[in-house]
């Protein structure tokens, strides 16, 4: 835990700084420079606290849905500025460092690697995928001792890779989602489907869980991305006389599936797996098309706590966000930045151990309210311990997994939009 009184020399020393710069470069200048003289004191050895703590965002910039990649990276920054606000860890300002993965789970290790090793994170918020997050979860957080924390890679293959405990997540795996999915697939009179899943861990796993809960009959096709049509696996999912297919896919591929689904008659029902939740699949394929047809993704504690995240993030961004995942890359970024500040520390094992610490240890509850952001800040940097629970309740079990969380339904409208429609709630609620 930190010790506050440690640090209690330094903000004293950092304005005598603040008031040499302005006696030899003029007053204006001085004062300009306060903001970075924390960053300063460490450079001239002044201070004995940890340097800034950087914390890198590892995101699919290059492939699929802009737009997914744009509203996870604005909360992500988000997070940094309510930390920031509330005066930084450590007293110094949170730095932020940006990767892109793409979808090639090689240049996601590439590119993790050198963030640690050139940028100097401390953590990562990332990668978005589950390909992407198992490669980098056995091959950089666990070897390098770098804490990572990803907010949408729910394959349930993650709960056991060789992460040396280094690898957490904000979403729940996806043995919650399949039945959930399963239940409404049932719901709209469906008693036979074709299922097109991707053939990677993401796919297989969500396709798992939905098989082991399913009691219809099933005709399920792994499918490549990259693909010029899909009309094959298609023909050969319908075959058995599905009446919907059931696409567990990205956006990219699960759009040019339904399209050539609809266009060659093989099928008008559909029901979506997470990564398919886009206002842009509506809006490319048409309302009159897809209005109607439902999905699962996981989802936020419905309450106030999080219609007020909704508000402060519209109020920045002009409008709350439209796919899923994204309050979690928030949250992951906002735990990340306590574990380091109740750890005192910059090093990855002092963070990793106190995330359990700060995600649902004793201590004052805390929210992404950011005055209640401000508040834990200072009663972690008095040695005292919070509990932060934001999108989701961030009680991880031992393997970085959550013990409890949300699954959404949700569905497209003949307007175009995405509606989310219900709340289910997974595990002991506290």
């Amino acid at each position: 835990m930190s010790d506050a009184g440690s640090r209690t020399p330094r903000p004293r020393r950092a304005w005598l700084l603040c008031a040499l710069l302005g006696l030899l470069a003029g007053l204006a200048l001085g004062l300009m420079a306060c903001d970075q003289v924390e960053d300063v004191a460490d450079v001239v050895g002044m201070g004995e606290n940890p340097g800034p703590l950087r914390i890198g965002l590892l995101l699919n910039l290059s492939e699929g849905a802009p737009g997914r990649a744009v509203e996870r990276r604005q909360a992500f920054e988000l997070a940094i500025r309510h930390v920031n606000d509330a005066g930084g860890i450590f007293g110094q300002h949170v730095q932020l460092v940006l990767g892109n993965s793409t979808l090639d789970p090689d240049q996601a290790v590439a590119e993790a690697r050198r963030m640690v090793e050139e940028a100097g994170v401390h953590a990562i918020v990332g990668p978005t995928s589950s390909a992407n997050a198992l490669a980098v979860a056995e091959q950089v957080s666990g070897p390098l001792g770098i804490p990572t924390v990803s907010p949408s890679a729910t394959s349930p293959s993650l709960t056991n890779a060789d992460d040396n405990d280094f690898f957490f997540r904000t979403a729940l795996a996806d043995g919650a989602q399949g039945p959930v999915l399963a239940r409404v697939v049932r719901e709209q009179g469906f008693g036979n489907v074709g299922v097109l899943y991707r053939n990677d861990p993401y796919g297989i796993g969500l396709f798992e869980a939905f098989r082991n809960a399913w009691k219809g009959g099933i005709n399920a096709v792994p499918v490549v991305d990259g693909k010029d049509s899909y009309l094959p696996e298609l023909r050969q999912s319908a075959a058995a006389g599905a009446s919907a297919l059931v696409v567990l896919t990205f956006e990219s591929e699960g759009t040019l599936i339904v399209q050539e689904a609809l266009d060659s008659g093989l099928y008008t029902s559909f029901a979506f797996g997470d990564a398919v939740k886009s206002p842009d699949v509506v809006r490319t394929i048409g309302g009159d098309r897809l209005g109607g047809m439902y999905g699962t993704a996981g989802a936020p504690a419905p309450g106030a706590a999080s219609e007020a995240w909704d508000a402060a993030y519209a109020s920045i961004y002009g409008a709350p966000p439209a796919f899923a995942y994204v309050r979690e890359t928030y949250d992951a970024a906002i735990a990340l930045a306590f574990a380091a500040q109740a750890a005192d520390s910059l090093d990855g094992a002092a963070i990793r151990d106190a995330l359990r610490e700060v995600g649902g240890g004793p201590g004052q509850k805390v929210t992404q309210d950011p005055g209640s952001i401000k508040s834990g800040l200072g009663t972690l940097s008095d040695g005292m311990g919070v509990d932060y629970d934001g999108a989701v309740s961030l009680d991880w079990d031992a393997n970085g997994d959550l013990r409890r969380g949300h699954i959404g339904v949700w569905r497209f409208t003949a307007e175009g939009t995405v509606e989310d429609v219900d709340v289910i709630s997974i595990g002991q609620q506290v």
